[in-house]
């Protein structure tokens, strides 16, 4: 039976909400060049796809914390889903800004936490960790307890997982680098040869050149 992780993988890869280049190079907005884009926003066009991402990340929020008082969406990727998560299971939402507002309240956390909460962030995707982490501070500077973290994907960078332990932060999703290659080179999406540039780059990715 095939495992959550590579399930989503394949259905990733069917919406192409994943693209494996090998030969042709991404630019990331951090200016790192990469054979490999994530862009889990285009499940929200996809009615089944979008109601699994929610159902599945509902059901890890319950099994694995199960005291949640709220759910946080980091902005602007995971608002959606947060919503939607936050929705199926009946709890408050909130959503984090990259910064704050720079008129009328100036809100780093839109919508109402109260002190104490146990907060789970929700996330589309974790690269470097450095955006999901500041949500995490934002809301922990609120008196809030962030118990976990629920994204779609992560790319499992060895600077993301220092980061979320040194920030006393579990991460939990639904799939990953390893799945995602996985499926791809038994679709036939990729070729075996190409999987050995991906694990390079992977390997370090701030200075992979192609």
């Amino acid at each position: 039976m095939k495992t959550l992780e590579k399930i989503f993988a394949n259905k990733l890869l069917k919406v192409k909400a994943i693209k494996l280049q090998p030969a042709n190079p991404f630019t990331w907005a951090s200016g790192w060049k990469s054979p490999f884009y994530c862009d889990n926003r285009k499940t929200l066009s996809y009615p089944d796809l979008r109601s699994f991402v929610k159902i599945e990340t509902a059901r890890i929020i319950m099994e694995r914390f199960p005291e949640v008082d709220a759910i946080a969406g980091v902005a602007t990727g995971a608002i959606p889903q947060g919503a939607l998560v936050a929705d199926t299971l009946s709890l408050p939402f909130v959503y984090v800004r990259s910064k704050p507002k720079d008129h009328g309240l100036e809100n780093l956390i839109e919508g109402e936490l109260r002190p104490g909460m146990k907060v789970v962030v929700v996330e589309d995707l974790i690269s470097t960790g450095g955006s999901s982490l500041k949500a995490v501070e934002a809301i922990r500077n609120n008196a809030c307890d962030v118990i976990g973290m629920v994204a779609a994907y992560t790319y499992g960078f060895d600077v993301a997982k220092k980061a979320f332990k040194e920030a006393g932060v579990e991460l939990v999703t639904l799939t990953n680098y390893e799945a995602v290659v996985a499926e791809a080179l038994a679709t036939d999406y990729i070729r075996e040869s190409d999987v050995e540039v991906l694990n390079e780059w992977r390997r370090d990715p701030a200075h992979w050149n192609g």
